[in-house]
This record gives C-alpha cells, sequence and structure tokens, in this order.
C-alpha cells in the first residue's frame, strides 16, 4: 500500500522541476488529466524554471574557454558511480543536489571545471568560482520557493509585451518574478522591482535583464509588485510610470 500522499494540488512545482518521487510523479500525472487549474500551474513553472535557467547561464571568457578544451583530452576519465539502493531523496534534498535540473547544475559545474585546469590564471579562476558560487546560491534560494508545497503563480504582460510571473510562497514569507521579453533598458537605467504596500511602493530589487530573481524583502502585507525603469542604481520611489502592477497571488 502507498504511503499517504500530500494534496496533489501543492505538487505543481515540484512536478515541473523532476523533483518528485516515481510514486508521486505517476499519481500527479493521472492527476494532471482532469485538473486544468494544475496544468495551467506546472505550464507557469516550467516557463519559471526555463527563464532562470536563462539567467544562471555564465559564459567563460574566450581564452579560458579555448584552454579547457585544449586540455580535455589529457583529463581521465574516472569510472561511473553507481548509486546505492535506498529511498527515493525528498524534495529539499534533490533541489539542493540537483540545483534545478533544466542545464543549471551542467553550467554550474562547467564553470568549475574551467576555474580547476586554468592553473596559470588564478585570479581568473577566482572569478569563475565565485560567479558559480553567486548563481549557486540564487538557484538555491529560487528554487526553494518555486518548489514551495504552497508556491502559487500569477502570469501578466508589461506595457512593452514581456512576459511577466510572479511565484509567492506564503509559508516562505518570499516571492519570485521572472520576466522574458524584455528589450535592454537604456544605457544608465536599469529595471527595478517594488512591492505594492498599501499604495506605498517598497524598493524590492533589479531585473537587469530576462530571467528570474527572488524579491527583496518580504511580501507579506503587499498586494502587488510593480516594475518600472529607474536610473543606474535604482531610485528610493518610482520615477516613472510603471510597466507593469500584478497583483501577488497570495
Amino acid at each position: 500500500m502507498r504511503q499517504h500522499r500530500p494534496d496533489l494540488h501543492s505538487l505543481a512545482a515540484a512536478y515541473a522541476l523532476h523533483a518528485l518521487d516515481p510514486e508521486e510523479r505517476e499519481d500527479f500525472a493521472a492527476h494532471l488529466a482532469h485538473c486544468e487549474e494544475c496544468r495551467g500551474d506546472v505550464a507557469g513553472f516550467e516557463e519559471t524554471a526555463a527563464r532562470l535557467a536563462a539567467a544562471a547561464g555564465q559564459h567563460p571568457p574566450e581564452e579560458l574557454k579555448r584552454r579547457t578544451l585544449d586540455a580535455v583530452e589529457g583529463v581521465r576519465q574516472l569510472p561511473p558511480r553507481v548509486p546505492a539502493t535506498g529511498r527515493v531523496p525528498r524534495l529539499v534534498r534533490t533541489l539542493r543536489r540537483r540545483a534545478v535540473p533544466l542545464g543549471l547544475a551542467a553550467g554550474l559545474a562547467a564553470a568549475t571545471v574551467l576555474g580547476g585546469l586554468a592553473v596559470r590564471q588564478h585570479q581568473e579562476n577566482e572569478d569563475v568560482r565565485l560567479r558559480a558560487r553567486q548563481a549557486e546560491q540564487r538557484l538555491e534560494a529560487v528554487g526553494a520557493v518555486l518548489a514551495a508545497p504552497d508556491a502559487r503563480t500569477a502570469h501578466g504582460r508589461t506595457a512593452d509585451g514581456a512576459l511577466a510571473t510572479v511565484v509567492t510562497s506564503e509559508h516562505r514569507n518570499q516571492a519570485v518574478f521572472a520576466a522574458e521579453g524584455l528589450p535592454a533598458p537604456a544605457r544608465g537605467h536599469t529595471y527595478q522591482l517594488w512591492l505594492d504596500l498599501g499604495g506605498t511602493m517598497r524598493p524590492a530589487g533589479f531585473l537587469h535583464a530576462d530571467g528570474a530573481v527572488l524579491l527583496d524583502g518580504a511580501p507579506a502585507g503587499a498586494t502587488a509588485v510593480g516594475l518600472t525603469v529607474e536610473p543606474a542604481g535604482g531610485s528610493a520611489r518610482p520615477t516613472t510610470r510603471p510597466l507593469l502592477l500584478l497583483a501577488l497571488p497570495f
């Protein structure tokens, strides 16, 4: 007999991230066939995760990339590891280990390998490893919200037609904002995010291009997230008409 399962409606994020155990995935796949709401949630989480993957990608310097490719033939391959049998890891452990399995882990591993091989460029290596660590920390923070059992999603479009998605977790008191199709801001400007607290706009971080970010500050008490174009470095309050004001899906 199968063990008790959580409410299937709460598994949309984990299903989209391929973080369910086989039995849960089988149950949820059957549930999707007759639940339009969950199908919409899964599609939203998949879009958000894809934008996150694009945002987390790191491009190594060309010289470092060339030296690494030249060195590949001389690196001895290790035999494959055979995983020990046992209980399938749970969601949080899976996310931490895989860092959202949409190609992100591969990108981070590649950055680390590049740093290890280019021993003659110590500072360059440190920069690559630092970027990899920072990207991994961002992934863990965003992934935790996406995979929260109470995650809720809302979609909208900015004034210039970009697709925007906000994912909230009331339990974690955190929110993630993702965008796709944003044009590059004018030179000397940036996109700034805001939390609307009863008409007062509180700064909530920056979005420099397409991708996903964890909003700065707790969203509790806020009713919407806003997006404006501000001078580089940001503003204490919005100085331009909002490109978007999207209700938070609590």
